[in-house]
């Protein structure tokens, strides 16, 4: 018995669900703030909810940093803004939805 997907009614093999819903994604935001003790961080703005989780695992894991997601922001340790940039977009986020400041 094939499975389908309850959003979309396809089969799980081929369903966009995951492209879509990045695709539906508000504008997310790339910066890098100083903390304390003079640290900077990168932080990434404009994800909410599972996706925001989710995201900021795959960053951590991918960027090879530590950091975190709360608040409706992921933080991340270190000056990684285009590092962060180019790992949205091969996680599927389209490029004219991520502005770097």
């Amino acid at each position: 018995m094939v499975e389908t997907c309850p959003k979309c009614g396809l089969m799980k093999d081929i369903c966009a669900c995951d492209v879509l819903e990045k695709e539906d994604t508000l504008k997310i935001k790339i910066y890098t703030t100083k903390k304390k003790f003079g640290k900077l961080v990168t932080i990434v703005e404009g994800l909410e909810g599972e996706k925001l989780e989710k995201t900021a695992k795959e960053l951590k894991h991918k960027l090879a940093t530590g950091g975190t997601a709360k608040d409706g922001v992921i933080v991340l340790q270190g000056n990684l803004r285009d590092k962060a940039f180019k790992a949205l977009v091969a996680l599927g986020y389209a490029e004219n939805s991520i502005a770097l400041r």
